[in-house]
C-alpha cells in the first residue's frame, strides 16, 4: 500500500474483547514485543454489527496505551455475514485481465449488490497445467459498510488502518507460520470467538472451504444463565468448567453439550458441503482455537461426534518471548484466543 514492507500492528476486534499484538522477525519464527487484551462489555458488538463505536474506541485507546505502543499502522480483519469467500473457476487468464474482468465475474457469485462491496481475488494455481482451460480463484467480497465501520474504530482511535483482512485468513496465515503446512493433509482451522465461528479447510495446502458461522462462547452462556438463572459472570465461570456451591456439574455439563451438539452439526455441514464440492472425501484433522475452544470438554466431544482428530491449536507455537515481561501461565491462558491478532500481526504493509 504504501511501497514498503514494514510489520504491523495486529488490531483484533472481538465480540467480547480487543486484542492487540506485536511481533519482531527473527532468522527463524518471531519474537513476541506487545500483547494486550480490553475485555468488552456484553451486546457492545451483536452479531458482528458494532452497538455502542465510543466504547470500542475507548477500549482500544486503553490497550494500546497500557502497552506503550507508538506504531499507527495496524491490520485489523472482520468476519460474519457481509463476508463472502467463494473459491471459483474461471477461464485462465493473467492477473492483469483478472484485474480488469473481476467485478463481472464477481457478480455471478455474490449476493449483494456489487457497487456496496468490496472485492479482492488470488489466484490459488497460477503456475498450472497449461492445458487446462480454467483456474482456481479465491474471490473475497465484503461489504463497504462493514469496512468503513471497522477501520473507523481504528482511525478514531487514533490508528491508521494499512491491512484489511478476513479473520479465517489471519487464522491460516498464523498456522502456516506456526506449523507449516502439508499439502498431502486436509486441515480444518476451526476458531470459536464469543460470537462467531470461523471455518477455514487446508486443502493441497491452499484454500479449499470457507465459513463465518454465528455461533460462539456467548451460546454457552446465554443458554447456562438462562436455565441455572446465574448471573453472566457466574454463567462464563461455569461455562470454563469452574463450580458453584449449590449447582449440580452434570446439570451445567448438559446444558453445555446441548450446545455442543449445535457447534458440531455446523461444522459437519460445512465439511459435507466441502466433501460435495472437492475432489476430497477426507478431513484429515480439526485444530481448533479461539476463547470457545476452552469449554470444558469440548475438543473431546468434537472429535466423538466428528469422528476426526481434534487438537488445540497453538499460536504462540513459533514465538519466543521474555518470560521476566510475559507471564508464561498467563501466554498459555490467553493463547486460544490469540489466533487471529497473531495472524494479523505477521501481516506486512503491502503483502497479501
Amino acid at each position: 500500500m504504501f511501497g514498503r514492507s514494514k510489520r504491523l500492528i495486529g488490531l483484533d476486534i472481538g465480540t467480547n474483547s480487543v486484542k492487540v499484538l506485536q511481533l519482531k522477525e527473527l532468522s527463524r519464527g518471531y519474537q513476541l514485543v506487545n500483547l494486550g487484551i480490553e475485555q468488552l462489555p456484553p451486546e457492545v458488538i451483536v452479531d458482528g454489527a458494532i452497538m455502542d463505536a465510543a466504547i470500542v474506541v475507548d477500549a482500544i485507546q486503553k490497550v494500546i496505551r497500557s502497552q506503550k505502543i507508538k506504531t499507527k499502522e495496524v491490520a485489523i480483519s472482520v468476519s460474519g455475514s457481509s463476508v463472502i469467500v467463494k473459491k471459483i473457476p474461471l477461464p485462465r487468464m493473467s492477473e492483469q485481465e483478472l484485474e480488469e474482468s473481476i467485478q463481472w465475474e464477481a457478480e455471478q457469485y455474490i449476493p449483494f449488490d456489487i457497487e456496496d462491496v468490496n472485492i479482492d481475488f488470488e489466484i490459488l494455481n497460477p503456475m498450472g497445467s497449461k492445458d487446462s482451460a480454467e483456474m482456481d480463484v479465491v474471490l473475497v467480497a465484503v461489504k463497504k459498510d462493514k469496512v468503513n465501520d471497522y477501520a473507523s474504530l481504528a482511525t478514531q482511535a487514533g490508528l491508521e488502518p494499512a491491512v484489511i483482512d478476513v479473520d479465517g485468513f489471519a487464522l491460516s496465515n498464523q498456522y502456516e507460520k506456526n506449523y507449516g503446512i502439508d499439502p498431502n493433509e486436509v486441515i480444518a482451522l476451526i476458531d470459536i470467538g464469543a460470537g462467531v465461528m470461523n471455518i477455514n479447510v487446508i486443502q493441497n495446502g491452499i484454500h479449499g472451504l470457507y465459513r463465518d458461522i454465528p455461533i460462539g462462547g456467548n451460546q454457552y452462556t446465554d443458554a447456562i444463565q438462562k436455565d441455572m438463572n446465574v448471573s453472566y459472570d457466574q454463567a462464563e465461570g461455569l461455562k470454563m468448567g469452574e463450580t458453584i456451591e449449590g449447582i449440580s456439574p452434570q446439570e451445567v455439563q448438559d446444558i453445555i453439550n446441548s450446545v455442543n451438539e449445535s457447534v458440531a452439526m455446523e461444522i459437519q455441514r460445512s465439511f459435507d458441503y466441502f466433501k460435495a464440492t472437492s475432489s476430497n472425501e477426507r478431513i484429515d484433522r480439526i485444530v481448533l482455537t479461539g476463547g470457545c475452544s476452552k469449554v470444558k470438554g469440548l475438543p473431546e466431544f468434537l472429535m466423538d461426534k466428528l469422528g476426526i482428530t481434534v487438537e488445540r491449536g497453538n499460536p504462540f507455537r513459533n514465538i519466543v518471548y521474555n518470560e521476566k515481561q510475559f507471564d508464561p501461565n498467563l501466554i498459555a491462558n490467553v493463547s486460544p484466543m490469540c489466533a487471529v491478532v497473531v495472524g494479523l500481526a505477521m501481516r506486512k504493509v503491502g503483502d497479501r
